[in-house]
């Protein structure tokens, strides 16, 4: 029996097939959907009836938020950092008086 699933994603009226893990398969699905309502949204918004200029603006509004995450992800460890960093020197403060 082999681990591989074959299964078919519809974007931009194409089917793909692909065959993957299993434990793909959820993922690549809610992908597929976000994607078909990005376009959906694309479409209304801009009347952009050209897929591939659509299909790019999709890209690159997934490309732009995953860079915004690790952008705030740094951000947040940076602050998290200073603050353990003074709530160090606190502690050894009251640890030495």
């Amino acid at each position: 029996m082999s681990d591989k699933l074959k299964i078919k994603l519809s974007i931009a009226n194409r089917v793909y097939p692909l065959t993957i893990v299993p434990s793909q398969e959820e993922g690549l699905r809610k992908a597929a959907k976000n994607i078909e309502t990005m376009i959906n949204q694309f479409e209304q918004s801009y009347s952009v009836r050209d897929k591939q200029d659509v299909l790019a603006m999709c890209a690159l509004q997934f490309a732009s938020q995953v860079e915004q995450k690790s952008i705030d992800k740094e951000n947040v460890s940076e602050h998290v950092e200073e603050k353990l960093t003074a709530l160090n020197k606190m502690l050894q403060l009251h640890l030495d008086s």
